[in-house]
């Protein structure tokens, strides 16, 4: 690992953590705001903040883990980390959405609606959108440079709309004593979050579920690996992740027997290597293959197609 990608990835770290410093105080500030003001808005805005600051955590320790090297009991090493803990911090956000819906509707069709302290209101709005500024230009020139990175970003500018639906809330409470507007903006906000919820665990599922990772179809794979030379037949065939970035793939290769006698071997299996690991639009450089001579499949195990 050359020095550029160590200081890459130690400017990743630091920007990762000052954001996680920045919205966990934030988080603590909307959690009070809320129990101070009875906002509803503030709190579902918590609760989407609670979820944004676990995912900057887990990113910053699943890049710790990351550098674990694999062991004999762990021989990807700590690689799906990040999918259990998007997992867990997408149902997170399905159960806060789901209140949130559920209370919003109850306030707005309330005969008596709850008091929201509207002047507090605006205060703890603006402050969640100063912090959300904040943390954004602190990831924005580094959102290019990976994954999660971009991911943190996105999550922050999300975060900023919320406090700004908060930040409008406040002001109509205050202006034109309208105290349902509360309940409207936990409404928007719960609309901004469960969709991108259910996209984070449907990913989640996916990997862990061992699904063809979005980009690839089966098919095409099989076909482009018939049409490598002295390849017969492909079976046996799986392609899924270990990690959001980590696709593998396996299979049950027979070649022409003659491969096996005249030193062939080698050469194909770098062809095939080569195949999915180029061909494709996701890269596949974790590939195993298992050449097998024609008779192979007689005595072999019932298979996949």
């Amino acid at each position: 690992m050359g020095a550029g990608h160590d200081h890459g990835a130690g400017s990743s770290s630091r920007r990762l953590l000052l954001a996680f410093i920045i919205t966990a105080t934030v988080l603590v500030a909307g959690v009070v705001g809320a129990v101070l003001t009875g906002s509803l808005a503030l709190l579902v805005d918590a609760g989407h903040m609670l979820t944004d600051a676990g995912g900057l955590l887990i990113a910053l320790t699943a890049a710790r883990l990351m550098q674990r090297p694999p062991n004999e009991r762990r021989t990807w090493g700590y690689a799906r980390a990040e999918v259990l803990g998007a997992g867990a911090q997408a149902t997170v956000l399905l159960a806060v959405g789901g209140y949130a819906l559920v209370e919003g509707v109850r306030r707005l069709l309330a005969d008596d609606p709850a008091h929201v302290a509207g002047g507090l209101l605006l205060v703890f709005g603006v402050v969640g959108l100063v912090g959300n500024l904040v943390s954004m230009l602190v990831l924005a020139g580094g959102r290019e440079d990976n994954l999660n990175l971009r991911a943190a970003f996105l999550e922050v500018v999300a975060d900023a709309l919320g406090s700004v639906a908060v930040i409008v809330s406040a002001v109509l409470i205050q202006t034109l004593g309208w105290v349902k507007a509360d309940a409207v903006a936990g409404l928007l906000i719960a609309l901004l979050i469960l969709p991108r919820a259910v996209v984070i665990l449907r990913e989640a599922g996916s990997v862990l579920l061992e699904s063809v990772p979005p980009g690839l179809s089966l098919a095409e794979v099989r076909e482009h690996l018939l049409g490598v030379g002295h390849v017969l037949d492909v079976h046996d065939l799986h392609v899924s992740r270990i990690g959001t970035g980590t696709p593998v793939l396996t299979a049950h290769v027979v070649v022409e027997d003659e491969c096996f006698h005249d030193g062939h071997a080698p050469q194909l299996l770098d062809a095939l290597q080569t195949c999915v690991a180029s061909h494709f639009d996701v890269s596949v450089e974790h590939s195993t293959f298992q050449l097998e001579m024609r008779r192979h499949t007689d005595h072999e195990h019932a298979h996949h197609p």
